[in-house]
């Protein structure tokens, strides 16, 4: 009985039963002298197929729409009024299996998100009482241990608290290589071990989860539409009617009512109104398997008119983790280990964002910075004052120092300036008035951010420009790594956001691409906000318009390639489907189009939409995780600099 049901409900069964009625009513009229069975056979036939287009024309009528069910319903019943049953039936048979074609392909342009759904984890295996025990995937508790098996997917967002394991993280950021996971580390649901064993504490659990967020992005984006489809909604809602009062005024001057409903069937709009939303959702599709999340059909839309990209430095082109690159002596009372030393107990009061990292230098290699200081007095743009230890510590820039007064500044001036060249950040380090010595700082260049700059203008961006809050010198010397078009430097979070409406200003569509922190005005401004590394924060995947869910910088050109493909897309299927109802047309003036032929090449323009647009589901071009060898640019930074060893004096 459930398998009886089941073929009831598949989208096959009205078309088989249709089809096979006429093949019916065909075998009775040739082998029979009498039409009449033959011909109730063919109504019946018409009947069947006609059923749910009438039913959904009811419905769309009750929602004050006029649709394409309406223009087939009107035809194959004015067909079956004045006697002609096959052309009623064919029409109707041909509608059908069309629909049931349509179904099955559309379905596969939502593959991206029947996917995501797939790898959606069931089961989780947590520690409760010091035993493991088998639960829901929802029902794990908010910091609860699970347990992640080789083989297994794992259940919730979490921290490794034990264990050492490679997933395989393809489902979120779209990367194919597994990535290695060990204390500290983050994962995600969905993501499936390929080796080791974990331990893990949960941080979010259920609808909490990066990828049930990911999921609910998908369905909003491939849902909204752009600008395009809604001027194409209001066109159809107008065209639709026109065609209705066209075969009524054609009906009525030529007395032809056989010509005026083959207008309504070939006038039908239906590959005209598929052709933006199934390329919209393909595109989107496409873009989710690849780990790059699009806000909707709009910013879609936009994303292939972008001219410019504005990219922040810190942490989008360079990792954002500044390290201690150079600790230079320039007082010979001093060692290395002094200078760094009394660096990092400045530092140990201050908010600067490379604090961090001369703390981290000084106690890696085994420096006493504990403590905080007696006093710290920062000075806006210039460094940190600080009391410590009994002595007076000065940490910043040349300003600083002549703000308090300090001379023999010209051995601290030279190395600044040679540190600044070669992409370092220098902090000149005073102790009582005297110059101790010069700490560089730098943060490593991505590895793949010339490539990226390349991969833009190959997608058609006219200018990328980097934007940092770095000295000249040291933009420069980043800028120039990466091969940017423009480079912008000393800017405070306002100046960006001016560089972007002056952008703007100029028309161009512009795309900002930060941590969504301090460059927040800017990224609401522009007309594309991209986030990066977006898989750990649930505010950028729901915020953005653009969120590439890994740290891969090329999936940011390969997202505006994708845009720019599903833009041609569209425009290829609009073209299609214009072209078709203008030669069905010209084929009615000319004569010789019956309602069926009419039909046939109907459902097929729309069957050639949905494949073009099924095109855009296949991956393009090569595999954007693998980076080339020669953009390893920070190694060849890294050989002209100087080393750490300490430089004598030079007055």
């Amino acid at each position: 009985m459930s398998a009886l049901r089941s073929w009831m409900n598949n989208r096959w069964m009205i078309p088989a039963v249709s089809g096979l009625l006429i093949i019916t009513a065909l075998v009775i009229l040739q082998v029979s002298r009498i039409d009449t069975v033959g011909n109730i056979v063919m109504v019946a036939a018409a009947v069947v197929a006609d059923t749910r287009i009438v039913m959904n024309a009811a419905r769309a009528l009750r929602a004050k729409f006029i649709g394409i069910d309406l223009l087939v319903s009107v035809a194959a019943i004015g067909a079956v009024i004045i006697g002609q049953y096959w052309e009623a039936a064919a029409v109707t048979f041909l509608f059908a299996i069309g629909h049931a074609l349509e179904t099955a392909t559309l379905n596969k342009t939502r593959s991206a998100l029947a996917a995501l759904v797939a790898v959606a984890p069931d089961v989780a295996i947590v520690l409760r009482d010091g035993e493991q025990v088998d639960v829901s995937a929802g029902a794990v508790i908010m910091g609860e241990t699970v347990l992640v098996k080789n083989g297994a997917k794992v259940p919730v967002d979490g921290e490794v608290t034990g264990g050492t394991g490679a997933l395989d993280e393809a489902s979120i950021t779209g990367e194919s290589m597994p990535v290695e996971k060990m204390i500290g580390d983050r994962v995600f649901a969905g993501t499936v071990s390929r080796s080791g064993f974990l331990q893990v504490r949960a941080t979010g659990v259920g609808a909490d989860t990066t990828l049930a967020r990911i999921i609910h992005r998908v369905e909003d984006a491939q849902g909204a539409k752009a600008k395009t489809q809604v001027f194409m909604d209001r066109f159809s809602a107008w065209y639709t009617p026109a065609i209705m009062i066209l075969a009524l005024v054609v009906g009525v001057l030529t007395g032809d009512v056989v010509l005026a409903l083959t207008l309504l069937v070939i006038g039908c709009p239906g590959a005209l109104v598929i052709s933006i939303p199934v390329s919209m959702v393909a595109g989107i599709g496409r873009a989710a398997k690849d780990g790059i999340l699009i806000k909707g059909g709009e910013f879609l839309e936009t994303s292939a008119r972008i001219t410019v990209v504005a990219v922040d430095k810190t942490g989008t082109l360079t990792m954002g983790r500044p390290r201690v690159t150079d600790v230079i002596v320039l007082d010979r009372s001093m060692t290395r280990e002094q200078v760094l030393t009394w660096a990092g107990r400045a530092e140990a009061g201050s908010e600067h964002p490379l604090a961090r990292a001369i703390l981290d230098a000084a106690v890696s290699e085994g420096f006493s910075v504990t403590g905080l200081p007696e006093s710290t007095e920062p000075v806006p743009g210039k460094g940190i004052a600080v009391n410590t230890a009994g002595r007076r510590i000065l940490i910043g820039n040349l300003a600083l120092l002549t703000q308090y007064g300090i001379s023999h500044t010209a051995a601290a001036a030279r190395v600044a300036d040679e540190l600044a060249q070669a992409g370092r950040t220098p902090m000149i380090v005073a102790v009582d008035y005297t110059v101790a010595g010069v700490v560089g700082v730098a943060d490593e260049v991505r590895p793949d951010a010339a490539q990226m700059v390349t991969n833009l203008h190959a997608a058609g961006v006219k200018r990328v420009i980097m934007l940092t809050g770095d000295a000249p010198l040291v933009a420069n010397a980043i800028g120039s790594i990466t091969g940017a078009d423009e480079i912008r430097g000393s800017l405070l979070p306002e100046d960006k956001l001016n560089v972007v409406t002056a952008l703007q200003a100029e028309g161009h569509i512009v795309a900002m691409v930060g941590d969504g922190v301090n460059d927040a005005p800017a990224l609401a401004t522009a007309n594309i906000g991209v986030a990066m590394g977006a898989a750990g924060s649930a505010v950028a995947v729901e915020t953005a318009d653009i969120a590439l869910m890994g740290d891969n910088l090329l999936k940011l050109p390969e997202a505006i390639s994708l845009a720019r493909r599903t833009v041609n897309n569209m425009r290829q299927n609009i073209t299609i489907a214009v072209v078709t109802v203008s030669l069905l047309l010209l084929g009615v003036l000319l004569g010789g189009m019956t309602m069926s032929i009419g039909m046939l090449v109907h459902e097929a323009s729309v069957l050639i939409v949905i494949i073009n647009a099924m095109r855009l589901l296949r991956r393009h071009g090569r595999d954007t995780s693998v980076i080339p060898a020669d953009s390893m640019a920070f190694a060849t930074l890294s050989s002209t600099v100087m080393s750490s060893a300490e430089h004598k004096p030079s007055d």
